[in-house]
């Protein structure tokens, strides 16, 4: 793959906007698409590809300008997948992703270790970003003069999440969030990657529900009058940063089952993947679908949860594909 860099470049240029393996909120309100039932039409198969079965440095690239808030509840999400929490748990809900293995027979690893942050405060690519620019704020962030991350190709997943204030192509109108891999030529080596974006301002309705209420819904956006009506309330009082929380979660367990976009996947076009979240997208608890995302937990305050993670944290995270049960599957579930 490496040695045919050059013209696969020209390829992936050519299919980029389609092999950017989005997390596209269009299934989840307008398709209503989901297999929270036992499914035999559905067949996720693995493709030869590596998955991530090597522990993993994780290193996230802050864009632009953050809550530090908000930057917290991320942080403790991602810790929460390798800590013990109380059942049922970020890291329970990650057993369901490493039922997926390699030709070798590894499972995907359990080990995710938040190693380094790259502050990218000064916009270094401007406010507006293709999804090719996330590749180049890659490069700014391992080729900086202060405080560089390390350009890790042997077990480096990097996790670009872009502020309020900037725009991504694509964002709020067909994607929340994407993984792909680098291209040598413009980062030096080939490395898995994904972008996440905070869309507590720009779009809650598509990439935070079911914090706030979907545009076509007719209802108001949260912070207005009448826009917390009915709706479910944040665990960690962000709709942007909670809402994130879910599509994050999307992105890694894609990312590591499917990192080159050769390994486990629905369909029988590489360049339309449906991947292990994407059948579960709208999917939080038994019962799913139609918009319902299923029996989840609330508290006292209506602030709506399913899993458990460190410090006393409390997420709302979607469902993946379980290839043994054959259908969505989470830590919360009735049976």
């Amino acid at each position: 793959m490496l040695k045919l860099h050059s013209h696969f470049l020209l390829l992936s240029l050519l299919l980029f906007t389609s092999l950017a393996l989005p997390w596209s909120p269009n299934q989840q309100f307008k398709h209503a698409k989901n297999y929270e039932g036992s499914s035999d039409l559905v067949d996720v198969q693995y493709h030869m590809g590596p998955v991530l079965a090597s522990p993993i440095n994780l290193y996230i690239i802050w864009y632009g300008h953050w809550n530090p808030t908000h930057q917290s509840t991320i942080r403790d999400f991602l810790y929460s997948i390798s800590y013990p929490s109380s059942f049922p748990s970020v890291a329970d809900w990650w057993r369901t992703v490493r039922l997926y293995t390699d030709q070798t027979g590894s499972n995907i690893t359990g080990n995710i270790v938040l190693s380094e942050e790259f502050y990218d405060s000064a916009y270094s690519h401007g406010r507006y970003l293709s999804r090719l620019a996330i590749q180049s704020v890659i490069k700014t962030a391992v080729t900086s003069y202060q405080r560089a991350l390390p350009l890790n190709p042997r077990n480096g997943l990097y996790l670009v999440l872009t502020s309020s204030d900037v725009q991504v192509q694509d964002f709020c109108r067909a994607v929340c969030g994407f993984h792909y891999f680098t291209f040598p030529t413009i980062v030096g080596v080939t490395v898995p990657y994904a972008w996440v974006g905070y869309s507590g301002t720009q779009c809650p309705g598509m990439c935070a529900y079911p914090f706030a209420w979907p545009n076509y819904s007719g209802r108001p956006p949260p912070g207005t009058s009448g826009g917390a009506s009915n709706i479910m309330g944040t665990p960690n009082g962000d709709v942007g940063a909670d809402g994130m929380i879910s599509v994050i979660a999307h992105e890694l367990a894609e990312v590591t089952s499917n990192p080159l976009v050769n390994a486990w996947y629905a369909g029988d076009d590489p360049t339309a993947p449906t991947e292990i979240a994407d059948l579960c997208v709208g999917v939080y608890g038994s019962g799913a679908g139609g918009g319902y995302v299923g029996k989840v937990y609330t508290d006292s305050w209506g602030k709506g949860y399913n899993v458990n993670g460190v410090r006393g944290r409390r997420f709302l995270v979607q469902w993946v594909w379980n290839p043994l049960k054959r259908r969505c599957f989470g830590p919360n579930a009735m049976d």
